[in-house]
């Protein structure tokens, strides 16, 4: 009999995982077949830019000692994941057919799509596989976020990346408490001593980059002038070479001498644990991975380490001894992993991380934000800006789920501390923030979608609260066919989605902003390609960027971003955004207008 229940209990676990999979199979299908339908977004020129001067520092820095950033705001972003979509996107384009803006597209859409699934196995630290799978499609079907997905550079994948890293903090922290902390009881002082000598010259090594550079400049300099030091010892050809070669030669040396001193040192420390104390190793291998992830997460926007302070909660709240060399040992991993995927701090780590963070809690906006109809500088947007636009951007039912789930969690017998938590970390506290001091937001909310996830567990809250299967499905169902209806009316312009409670796009149509990204303009090229005649001119009001990728190769095309001279133009495509801008030939003929939700996003005109 009791071989029977187990038999079934595992014939059922395997049925339900296997509808799991389903339901991901069905979301990662969708996006590989609509992949190709997105145009390329206002950001994502320059971010490539970046990427690819950030992938030739590695070897500016490896020969010349040298990091070169041209655009000045840029560095202070974290380069990770732009560096990952040029070279997976480059390695796709080898083997494929597609256009290669198409290809980072996809990129984007797999990292969405493996935030899909890392949100699911948080879901399930409170849920039973259906709550958590309709909490996860909740969350994956939204329109804003889908749309986001397949065209933001930067924002999504950092959502994105947060999901994984919060998903992979928090298996490490039930397998480091699952540890004994007895094995911590009897460590002998030489390996404290042994393992925080090593870690501190280490971390001197690196902090003092800048002040070895700028030593052995003054050093190269006073030796040309005539002083004897070491330089004027070793350099035979002192006064025939100028100092900057010098400078550079034996600046290149000092970071080589590092690396060896870095890996050489690693490998002793590994040895010595192994030999003195095999627990740190056991905890090392069980942090790492996670501690990359945070890293990477880390180095694609400086907020990263906030994923890091929501796993390291859970992980010390239990204050043993084992979890405190745990979340050192996790904090030191994502630290050298953020450091070795952003050059900009390779020269003053410290320093330069500070600056980004500065840079990034007050980022200077000189546009203006169109919101309820006004237009305000984003320093001044009112207090109302933010719970506005989460209320009409959200499909209906989010927060008719969030308000009960909440209660659900404090007052009835199904009580989820841990999740109130959670919530209270990733969306409350962070909204509080955003809303009482006023931070500077512009393009709606898209720099702040990280805080959402947690949204979407409040409300699976309510799905595990109802008590039978059958109303559990049909539930989750008629809570995710706004998403579904909003994602297919707008295709592909999901991230311009509003809801029903303020008329959807067409009711937000001049009072907030839609299409903002000018994404449209790939359908615009699309019907220039199909009826401009040969060699046509083509004004294209705003980024040239946008259009380009998709037009045909005779067009000459000229916008905002290149002007070369034209004797005339066959077609002129403006946003709506711009349609009363001068340039946008006011009084021309309309000959084609994209149009979805009865609102005009996009039009070309016939001059």
């Amino acid at each position: 009999m009791n071989m029977k229940i187990v038999s079934g209990v595992k014939e059922g676990l395997k049925r339900q995982n296997l509808w799991v999979l389903s339901v991901f199979f069905v979301c990662l299908l969708a996006g590989l077949i609509v992949f190709n339908d997105y145009g390329a977004s206002w950001d994502e020129n320059i971010m490539q830019v970046y990427a690819d001067q950030s992938l030739k520092n590695y070897v500016e820095w490896r020969e010349q000692g040298e990091i070169k950033i041209e655009h000045e705001t840029l560095q202070y972003y974290g380069p990770f994941f732009m560096m990952t979509v040029q070279t997976v996107s480059r390695f796709l384009d080898g083997i494929s057919q597609a256009n290669i803006a198409d290809l980072r597209h996809l990129v984007y859409f797999l990292v969405y799509f493996a935030g899909i699934v890392a949100f699911y196995t948080i879901a399930r630290r409170w849920f039973d596989p259906i709550p958590s799978i309709g909490a996860t499609l909740l969350y994956a079907l939204q329109p804003l976020l889908w749309g986001h997905a397949f065209i933001n550079p930067k924002d999504a994948p950092f959502m994105s990346m947060m999901v994984i890293s919060i998903a992979a903090g928090l298996k490490m922290v039930d397998a480091i408490h699952a540890l004994p902390d007895s094995e911590f009881s009897s460590t002998k002082p030489r390996v404290w001593a042994v393992s925080l000598l090593w870690l501190a010259s280490v971390v001197v090594l690196f902090l003092s980059t800048q002040a070895a550079h700028n030593l052995i400049a003054e050093l190269v300099v006073s030796a040309k002038a005539g002083g004897t030091n070491i330089i004027s010892m070793l350099a035979t050809k002192l006064n025939q070479v100028p100092a900057k070669v010098y400078i550079e030669r034996y600046f290149v040396l000092f970071l080589r001498a590092r690396a060896v001193y870095a890996a050489l040192s690693f490998a002793f420390i590994l040895y010595f644990w192994r030999r003195a104390k095999p627990i740190l190793l056991k905890i090392l291998v069980i942090v790492f991975a996670p501690a990359l992830l945070l890293g990477f997460t880390t180095s694609t926007r400086v907020l990263g380490p906030f994923a890091g302070v929501i796993v390291a909660y859970f992980l010390l709240r239990n204050k043993s001894r084992i979890s405190f060399m745990a979340a050192l040992i996790y904090a030191l991993v994502a630290v050298t992993a953020a450091y070795l995927t952003w050059p900009f701090l390779w020269m003053n780590p410290a320093g330069n991380l500070f600056a980004s963070i500065q840079k990034m809690s007050a980022f200077p906006w000189a546009g203006d934000v169109l919101f309820n109809g006004n237009f305000y500088k984003a320093s001044d947007i009112p207090f109302a800006y933010l719970p506005t636009l989460l209320l009409y951007q959200m499909t209906e039912p989010v927060w008719a789920l969030v308000l009960p789930g909440l209660g659900i969690s404090f007052l009835s017998n199904q009580r989820k501390p841990d999740l109130v938590v959670l919530f209270s970390l990733w969306f409350l506290l962070p909204f509080l923030y955003l809303f009482l001091g006023n931070a500077i937001l512009f393009d709606n909310f898209r720099h702040v979608l990280f805080i959402l996830p947690s949204v979407f567990l409040m409300a699976g809250n309510v799905f595990e609260w109802i008590p039978k299967t059958g109303w559990r499905i049909a539930v989750i169902v008629l809570c995710i066919l706004p998403g579904i209806f909003g994602i297919i009316s707008l295709h592909p312009y999901e991230y311009a989605y509003y809801n029903q409670f303020i008329g959807g796009l067409h009711g937000a149509h001049g009072r907030f902003e839609t299409e903002y990204w000018l994404t449209s303009y790939r359908e615009a090229a699309e019907y220039i390609n199909k009826n401009a005649s040969p060699g046509a001119g083509v004004w294209v009001e705003g980024p040239g960027h946008v259009f380009s990728p998709y037009a045909r190769e005779d067009l000459k095309v000229n916008s905002w971003s290149s002007e070369s001279p034209v004797d005339g133009y066959e077609y002129v495509v403006t946003s709506y955004r711009f349609i009363r801008n001068e340039t946008t030939r006011l009084d021309a003929e309309i000959a084609y207008e994209i149009i979805r939700d009865n609102t005009v996003l996009a039009v070309i005109k016939k001059p």
